[in-house]
């Protein structure tokens, strides 16, 4: 691809998150718009709607696998990448909270990275959970309800609190220290 199509193009997935975040029936036109493209060309780079949408997850699929990378689940102490992927995914649904409303990618490679991570946490003790599907099950579940919870909620004790009420009610659930 041409760098003037990786701009235009790079600039109307960020529109549609922006403008999808506001309106989710906005259509290509409006979200052409606001990248300051022609809806001509929203067209030529997304056949259809359903196109740009699977588009938006599989770029949030890469930024989860770029975030298991950077929390380096495979190496660094489990419960300081469980802290860092934490970090990691709620700076992803602040930043593009309409992909995530696509849902939380379930790829192999995203499930895998979890699942060794909650291995990891249960071979060096910090959990007693043994199995890792069900680990992350629970994380999962209890990050939906983290992330509903209003930044004034009693549970929160600062407003950029999320991450750690997850990860340490996530060790209570799963019987950590």
């Amino acid at each position: 691809m041409r760098a003037d199509a990786e701009r235009s193009t790079y600039r109307i997935l960020k529109a549609a998150e922006d403008v999808l975040a506001a309106d989710p029936n906005a259509s290509l036109e409006r979200i052409g718009d606001a990248a300051g493209v022609a809806r001509a060309t929203v067209h030529r780079r997304f056949a259809s709607r359903q196109v740009l949408l699977e588009s938006m997850r599989a770029g949030l699929h890469e930024r989860y696998l770029l975030g298991l990378e950077q929390a380096r689940v495979r190496t660094a102490p489990p419960l300081i990448a469980l802290h860092r992927v934490t970090e990691i995914v709620f700076e992803l649904k602040a930043s593009h909270p309409f992909s995530i409303s696509l849902g939380l990618s379930t790829e192999p490679e995203v499930r895998d990275g979890l699942d060794l991570l909650f291995t990891r946490l249960y071979a060096d003790g910090t959990i007693t959970a043994p199995r890792p599907a069900w680990c992350r099950q629970v994380y999962l579940a209890l990050m939906h309800e983290v992330a509903l919870l209003p930044d004034d909620a009693p549970e929160l004790t600062d407003p950029d609190g999320r991450p750690d009420l997850l990860v340490q009610t996530t060790l209570g659930a799963l019987g950590g220290r």
